[in-house]
């Protein structure tokens, strides 16, 4: 799919795809079971986008709404408090590996009334830049491999406690700049997907003390497959099902905390077993090139090592939240894959501030193994919230 690269960047743009996806041999530290990771394009579009989610082990289905609330389950955007608001968020990406990969997301909701609100959202992923040689290894150009994604979504509050949501989603994805690869011309990759959501939320007493409990359950990516050229196979995007579930206790009128865990898996196919003298027979599992449909269904039993693998297949995100009297936040979290699956084990933390008009947070990445390309991920966000802005404006006059 891409043109020959120079060793640096080749191995960086590789180590990218691999480790944003989970198809990883690279980094997995199995001593048993065949590795069998699930592939994607596009894999930019699972990253956490925002502090704080990021600092909570990318958990956020069902945690409380804020203006990142698109990317996680946008049904939560009716249950926001205010009229509107925007955030932006920022991560150097893989920056053990190359100085030049970065990820940017800009969010924003506008409540209709009571019950309904409308929210859009971009994502923007930059590779840096990457040099292009010929099959001798002279430099052709540099290009800058870019993705993004725009987003637009409808939120609706059904009862006092239950809302739900749609939301499309146009991708684009460009690798290549129209390079050839064995004299094919190569083209963007283009899809189209929507997410539907649900998120339900109950105050209630929870040891003794005034809590709320939420629920979420997020749809997201359902869409075409892509293809980076005219005669090459498309590929499925990251489809996926998010679960999860949350507890906020009310410790006194200035301390709460949160406790969450997220439940994600992919709905695309698990690459099946082919003999090893008939590379189009399949051993074990099912064909993989099947329609959408057909391939979210087929997901959650098509895995070659039958429902154990399936289990295997589920990523774990947990996540604590501490607020201090709604202005100041400490955060943690744990990640978890299966070794067969990726392996990407690692512990999150953060902090957020919260100032009248606009709220700051930020997020560190510690991975379990060592040496691994993800250390020492930051993220960095900053949301404004248009009615704390409009009454800023009106006590200064």
């Amino acid at each position: 799919m891409l043109m020959t690269i120079m060793k640096k960047k080749r191995f960086a743009l590789a180590i990218f795809l691999i480790a944003l996806s989970g198809e990883t041999v690279l980094f997995s530290q199995s001593s048993s079971g065949e590795l069998n990771a699930i592939q994607t394009v596009v894999p930019f579009l699972t990253i956490a986008p925002d502090s704080r989610a990021g600092a909570m082990g990318d958990a956020g289905v069902a945690t409380s709404p804020d203006v990142y609330s698109m990317h996680w389950n946008p049904a939560k955007f009716a249950f926001i408090d205010g009229n509107g608001g925007v955030g932006i968020s920022y991560s150097p990406w893989l920056r053990n590996l190359v100085p030049d990969i970065n990820i940017a997301y800009l969010a924003g909701y506008k409540r209709i009334d009571s019950k309904q609100v409308i929210s859009a959202s971009l994502l923007y992923s930059s590779l840096g830049d990457v040099p292009f040689t010929d099959e001798f290894g002279h430099l052709e150009r540099t290009f800058t491999p870019n993705e993004f994604s725009i987003d637009a979504g409808y939120s609706r509050l059904f009862t006092d406690n239950l809302s739900g949501s749609v939301a499309f989603r146009f991708i684009y994805s460009n690798l290549t700049g129209g390079s050839y690869s064995g004299g094919v011309a190569t083209k963007p990759g283009i899809s189209f997907a929507a997410d539907i959501s649900a998120y339900y939320q109950k105050k209630m007493s929870i040891l003794s003390k005034d809590g709320q409990i939420g629920f979420g359950l997020n749809f997201s990516n359902i869409g075409t497959k892509m293809s980076y050229s005219s005669v090459e196979q498309s590929d499925f995007i990251p489809m996926n099902m998010r679960l999860g579930t949350s507890a906020t206790i009310n410790l006194d009128h200035f301390n709460k905390i949160t406790a969450t865990i997220d439940l994600n898996k992919l709905l695309v196919p698990t690459p099946p077993i082919y003999s090893s003298t008939n590379k189009d027979s399949i051993i074990k599992g099912r064909d993989p090139n099947v329609s959408v449909p057909v391939a979210i269904f087929q997901s959650f039993f098509d895995a070659p090592g039958g429902f154990k693998e399936e289990l295997h297949e589920i990523t774990y995100s947990f996540g604590l939240e501490y607020w201090y009297n709604e202005q100041f936040a400490i955060r943690g979290g744990y990640f978890y894959e299966n070794p067969t699956k990726g392996n990407r084990k690692y512990f999150t933390a953060g902090a957020g501030f919260r100032l009248k008009a606009f709220t700051l947070d930020f997020s560190y990445l510690m991975p379990v193994a060592q040496n691994n390309p993800l250390a020492h991920t930051l993220r960095f966000s900053i949301a404004w919230d248009f009615n704390s802005l409009r009454n800023a404006n009106r006590s200064k006059g």
